[in-house]
């Protein structure tokens, strides 16, 4: 790097002017009082107290939608086991997409956190420049803002790089401090416990980081590594994609990036929107560093993202797609400053929005959560009760189940479960997972639903059932009035 500054040197001499670089290196920054007042960051009401409710939640689950879950295993098909960690956390917003699209500098802006200690490394920045070679950016900013602009998407927003390689989870603290992924997976009062399952390899690259920051009291926000066409999966040492299905199946809000340089849909970016298919209302595109291009230059770069992400998507309407520049310095002159801005102000509205809809979207979640739990039941009940049926003395057990397995509509397996109420078509598995599943589990270890009651307990079947049809739902309603749930009830 010293080399390469001396040569750069003789290129860019520093400027002579002592004033001119002291204006150079101050670029005029944006104001965040739309970013504050959107938020609510200024406020100081209470925050409102949903411990009760959480409370009711967690023995919901435990006590009408757990039972059944374990029995029939639904972990092993949805690999979603629910913690209580995750019960009680905050909402969840996810950034994906390429690398060194502005991923981290957009944390670092919607925290405020540039400039201070507690700033998300973003690539080549000045700070990481030696000493002697410091005058270099503020000289080429001087020189032209032509020569800016091509520095813009690169040097002053992440580097031209692979920058971020681990998955940093910002969460909220008293203080600055650094959790290892290790120490994360092993607390279980967290909701990333889970992620143990995926070895030591990405736990070493799994880090927290915890900010005294007021938006972090209320949302937690995840980046993950950028996306890189040319490499193999294999290369990153772990499940890459398995790991991002479970940060999607979890997160409250997904931010899909994308810089102009970065416009292409490989494989592996294909493949990412393939496993947010069914999560498509939760998913905000953004095209960031929108001021790096002048206004024609702009409409050919959203005509081609728009195009391209149109076929990924699993919607009848085309694709919302944000477009501004989310770093703290200000817009480039003679760009269309109005519209980014209230591009910015629609997208933080979407994310407050997220935040004040903690406790409904929760519910909804865990309802949506043990009405899977339920079908898989019934299904598992279908198959074992229709190998049942066809055994007889002189039969072979694995010849009869095996046929049954290849074959489930020649038994009627599925449609008879569309049959119960409160089953939809569109909610059913599918077949060919109940292969492997049915591979690792015996169907002669699990009990049909009938055997599944007792007198002190009741029947799993019915408890679930009331959960999804009755408690889940009057839980919800008990937050819009504002009632205080009955969290001793023994319903």
């Amino acid at each position: 790097m010293a080399c390469l500054c001396e040569l750069l040197s003789t290129q860019f001499p520093p400027p002579a002017v002592t004033e001119e670089v002291e204006d150079a290196s101050e670029p005029t920054k944006r104001d965040r009082s739309h970013l504050e007042n959107t938020l609510k960051l200024n406020e100081e009401k209470p925050a409102d107290d949903v411990s009760g409710v959480l409370q009711r939640l967690r023995k919901i689950y435990h006590s009408s939608i757990k039972p059944l879950e374990h029995s029939y295993r639904y972990n092993e098909l949805r690999q979603h086991e629910i913690t209580d960690g995750e019960i009680t956390s905050k909402p969840m917003v996810l950034f994906l997409g390429p690398w060194s699209v502005g991923k981290s500098s957009m944390i670092n802006y919607l925290l405020g956190l540039d400039n201070t200690p507690y700033q998300l490394y973003t690539g080549t920045t000045l700070t990481a420049l030696p000493r002697g070679c410091r005058h270099l950016h503020f000289h080429i900013r001087a020189v032209s803002n032509s020569q800016l602009r091509v520095f813009h998407p690169s040097l002053q927003q992440g580097g031209a790089e692979p920058t971020t390689s681990e998955f940093t989870v910002i969460m909220h603290g008293p203080k600055l401090k650094t959790i290892e992924g290790i120490v994360m997976a092993a607390d279980s009062s967290r909701s990333f416990s889970p992620l143990e399952k995926f070895g030591q390899n990405f736990l070493e690259k799994l880090i927290g980081i915890e900010v005294p920051h007021k938006l972090l009291e209320r949302v937690t926000f995840v980046d993950t590594p950028g996306i890189i066409e040319n490499r193999k999966q294999q290369e990153r040492g772990y499940p890459f994609n398995d790991v991002c299905q479970w940060f999607i199946d979890r997160a409250d809000l997904i931010f899909v990036v994308f810089d102009p340089t970065k416009l292409d849909v490989g494989l592996e970016l294909e493949m990412l929107f393939r496993q947010l298919k069914g999560r498509e209302s939760q998913i905000r595109i953004i095209l960031n560093k929108a001021d790096s291009l002048a206004t024609q230059e702009l409409m050919r770069v959203y005509g081609a993202l728009f195009w391209s992400l149109a076929p990924l998507i699993n919607v009848t309407e085309p694709p919302r797609v944000y477009v501004s520049s989310f770093w703290p310095h200000d817009y480039h002159p003679e760009t269309h400053r109005d519209l980014f801005l209230k591009e910015e102000i629609s997208l933080l509205e979407d994310l407050n929005q997220v935040i004040e809809n903690r406790m409904e979207n929760k519910i909804a979640f865990i309802r949506q959560h043990a009405i899977r739990v339920r079908i898989h039941a019934l299904l598992v009940d279908r198959y074992l009760q229709t190998y049942k049926d066809k055994m007889t003395f002189f039969s072979d057990g694995e010849l009869v189940f095996r046929d049954i397995v290849e074959d489930p509509d020649r038994f009627f397996i599925f449609k008879s479960i569309l049959a119960k109420t409160n089953v939809s078509k569109f909610d059913l598995p599918n077949r060919e997972a109940y292969k492997d599943f049915f591979g690792i589990n015996p169907i002669t270890s699990f009990k049909l639903l009938s055997q599944q009651c007792s007198y002190m307990g009741g029947c799993f079947l019915e408890k679930i059932e009331k959960a999804i049809t009755r408690e889940l739902p009057d839980l919800l309603g008990s937050i819009g009035l504002g009632k205080k749930p009955n969290v001793l009830s023994c319903d």
